[in-house]
Formats: C-alpha cells, sequence, structure tokens
C-alpha cells in the first residue's frame, strides 16, 4: 500500500490521477457503508465465552491492551484506584507491539502490586487468559473495533478508549456485537459525561424545562506553535522485527513502510485518524447528546481546512453543522490553530441551559420570562471526570448495571464523526438514516 504520508496536506489543486482516487475512494467507502448496514447483511454474530466468576469483595482481574502514553497512564491511575482503596482491581496482563513500552508499563505495574505481570505481544494471547474479568483498550484507533468484538467474544468486560472506531461500518459491526451479547459491559472513553452538569441538563430537558430543545453548541479548541500532537516522541532506538512489530501495528490497515512519524503521530494522518473530529470533538458532542437525547444524526455536513498546520493531513479546524431526528440542530467547532471555541449551550424554545461553567443555567427566553424563573443548578465536585469514568466502569463490572456512555451512544456519535470526516475531504453533506442504519452522500 502507499506511504499513508503520500496524500498531499494541502488538496486545494488536485492532479486529475488524485482526483480519481478520491472519487474511487468515496465510491468504495459508500458501499462498504451500505454492505455493514444492520439486519441480515451481518451475518450470525458469535455468542461470547462465559465469564470469569468474580465474586463479591474479590478484586476485579484485568489486563490492558496498549500500553503507550495513554495506557500506561490508565495502568498509573487504576493503581491509584486500587491503593487508595477506591475499588479492588488488579492488573495481572499487559499486551503491545512495542517492547520498550511494554516493559516500562510492566515495571510500573509491578512495581506497585508486588506481584507479577504477564506480557503479551499479541493482545489475543492475552484474551485467551480464562481469569481476567475485563480489558481497557488504549491502541489506535483503526484497532479499536477488532479488538473490542474480540473482547466482548473472549467473555471479558471492556473499557474502549474514544473515538469507539476509526470508521462507521466498524461501529456498526460493534453494535450489532454488543446487541447479540447484552451481558458485556462495554464503555466508551469519553469521559465528560461524568459531569454532573450534563445529568442535570438532561433531567431538566426530560421535564420539559425548556420547552422544546432546538438547537445546541460545543466546541474543543486549542493552540499550539509548531503543530498538534507532535508532543509524541520518536525513540530512535524503535526498530520494526526486533522490538518492534510494525506490521501487527498497522493491522486491518493493512502493510506499510515503516515510519516512525506515523507510528508517534498517528493522530496527523488521515489513514489512522480523524483527526480533531473524533480525537477531540467526541469528548464534548458526547455528553451533549446525552443531555439532548436528540435521537440519531440524520444529516451532517463540515468544512473547514489546513489554514495554518500545512504539513498535518488532517485538518485543523472544522466546524459541523449536526442535524438529528428528534429536530434539533448542533454546531460543532473544533481547532487546533486557535484556542478560544464556543460556550456549550443548549437553546430551547422557552429557555436556555448555559453549561460553560462547572454547573447547569438556566436562563428564559423572553417570551417566557413570566413563566419561567432563572435559577443555577449546581453541581458537586467530582475531581478529575477520567478518574470517575473508570471507576463508574469497575463499579458497573461489579453491578451489571449498563455504564452510560455505552456502544449505543458510541454508535451515534460515530456517525457524526464518519459523516463530518467524509464531508470535509468529499466536499459534500451526508444523511444518515437511522430506520435502514445507511449513509448517503446529498
Amino acid at each position: 500500500m502507499s506511504d499513508p504520508k503520500s496524500t498531499p496536506a494541502t488538496p486545494e489543486a488536485p492532479s486529475r490521477r488524485q482526483f480519481l482516487a478520491k472519487t474511487a475512494a468515496a465510491a468504495g467507502a459508500a458501499a462498504v457503508l451500505d454492505a455493514c448496514a444492520s439486519g441480515p447483511r451481518w451475518g450470525p454474530v458469535p455468542r461470547a465465552s462465559a465469564r470469569a466468576p468474580l465474586a463479591e469483595g474479590e478484586p476485579i482481574l484485568m489486563g490492558v491492551i496498549g500500553t503507550g502514553g495513554m495506557g500506561t497512564g490508565h495502568c498509573r491511575a487504576i493503581l491509584d484506584a486500587a491503593q487508595t482503596g477506591h475499588e479492588k482491581v488488579t492488573i495481572l496482563a499487559l499486551s503491545d507491539v512495542c517492547q520498550s513500552r511494554l516493559e516500562k508499563a510492566k515495571a510500573l505495574c509491578e512495581e506497585r502490586q508486588g506481584i507479577p505481570v504477564e506480557t503479551y505481544g499479541d493482545y489475543r494471547d492475552l484474551l485467551r487468559r480464562p481469569d481476567l474479568h475485563a480489558v481497557l483498550i488504549a491502541s489506535p484507533e483503526h484497532w479499536h473495533a477488532k479488538m473490542a468484538e474480540d473482547a466482548i467474544l473472549a467473555g471479558k468486560d471492556v473499557y474502549l478508549e474514544k473515538p469507539m472506531t476509526l470508521r462507521l461500518p466498524e461501529a456498526l459491526r460493534l453494535r450489532e456485537v454488543t446487541r447479540a451479547n447484552p451481558e458485556a459491559i462495554v464503555q466508551v472513553g469519553t469521559q465528560q459525561l461524568m459531569q454532573p452538569k450534563f445529568h442535570n441538563a438532561r433531567r431538566l430537558i426530560a421535564e420539559g424545562s425548556i420547552g422544546k430543545p432546538v438547537w445546541s453548541q460545543t466546541s474543543y479548541c486549542r493552540n499550539s506553535k509548531d503543530g498538534e500532537w507532535l508532543y509524541y516522541e520518536i525513540d530512535p532506538k524503535w526498530q520494526p522485527g526486533v522490538n518492534l512489530d510494525w506490521d501487527g501495528w498497522c493491522g486491518p490497515l493493512g502493510r506499510r513502510p515503516w515510519d516512525p512519524e506515523v507510528y508517534a503521530r498517528w493522530r496527523r494522518y488521515r489513514d489512522f485518524s480523524t483527526g480533531i473530529i473524533g480525537d477531540l470533538l467526541v469528548h464534548v458532542m458526547a455528553p451533549m447528546l446525552y443531555a439532548i437525547d436528540p435521537g440519531w444524526p440524520t444529516r451532517v455536513v463540515a468544512s473547514g481546512g489546513h489554514y495554518v498546520d500545512k504539513t498535518m493531513e488532517n485538518h485543523d479546524q472544522v466546524n459541523l453543522t449536526v442535524e438529528f431526528e428528534r429536530e434539533h440542530t448542533m454546531v460543532v467547532a473544533g481547532s487546533t490553530a486557535n484556542a478560544v471555541g464556543l460556550e456549550p449551550m443548549i437553546r430551547g424554545h422557552e429557555a436556555n441551559l448555559y453549561l460553560g461553567g462547572p454547573h447547569c443555567e438556566l436562563r428564559p427566553e423572553r417570551i417566557s420570562a413570566e413563566e419561567i424563573e432563572g435559577r443555577t443548578i449546581e453541581s458537586p465536585d467530582i475531581g478529575d471526570d477520567q478518574s470517575a469514568h473508570r471507576l463508574n466502569w469497575l463499579r458497573c463490572i461489579r453491578s451489571r448495571q449498563a455504564p452510560e456512555s455505552d456502544v449505543e451512544l458510541g454508535t451515534k456519535v460515530m456517525v457524526v464523526v464518519d459523516l463530518a470526516t467524509r464531508s470535509m475531504w468529499e466536499g459534500r453533506a451526508f444523511s444518515f438514516d437511522p430506520s435502514r442504519m445507511r449513509a448517503r452522500a446529498i
């Protein structure tokens, strides 16, 4: 396959070859998406293996797949939760294609827990262990869907880093797998959903306190002098075939020439990531969808471009407009070239909810000022929302209660992510039919 960096960073003036390749890719993506629609086209979804029994008071035994910066950070936080008594949990196994990352995470877990921790170059060997109750997946985006499905079918509960998948067909497939295996606890790592202000907003909207929610706005914007995601360091000691399984890392996307830039900074490249949309905007869209409950996205259009970071394949500025089946429009902005974003808020026919601070503030529209009194619904301080999100997953494993950041919500978010990404690259709007689980250009 071609070098992933071969796509021009500034596609304003494509050659005929580039145009034809782009058109073919778009047609192929549409065909794949249609072929992956839910229903009989899926074929039978396997039933999961039996779960390891977990008695009350026993520690949750888990593995971590992907021990880079994010995965090792999760390890550290889980060890903290265990040592501070927030949850009984033990990390018994780790998997990564990079030997140096694996050894670093192993040393951390063994030092903190005082027990041996097994390591695996192939995550499937970790999943074959019958003693593990759960796995946390912190691999690159292109592995999320396959690893999550394999983990569910191996009888494990799953914490899956965001975005839930790289492409929408994968999300639709994972949705079918979880629906066929409802006993599995699967939580997507969109931790802002834990912030109490969004739960307050959901309650107020459900009670009719703002009337019909008609449109909303949110954003995730940040800035840097040199370019986004360049802070991920490249280790000159990496040697494919010696201490790093590069082909194993490429995995579902097929074999590629070794490129340490792609390996370390894959979020910058369109074949491996949706960039701002999937890596950043999912954080802010998920809690808004949870609060509003607008149903499935039905129309998505996105614009933007490469305004400052010309060497990054993925866009450094994106602006999304998303329409939903329950007559609601969401405006979403994302940037890695300017840090000033939009204040998150939900506008109703009778009142508005302001969510820019830690609390939920209700302000009536002028036409409803005599009937609705403005007020602030204070939210408790939960500390770090990511820590709260991990603990919520672990407690769901014990209670068998479904998490709120589940695959159903994750699939709705992925409809936006995938169609917005395609809209950016193809310059067209896209629609989604939730009755048939199909998307098309419009």
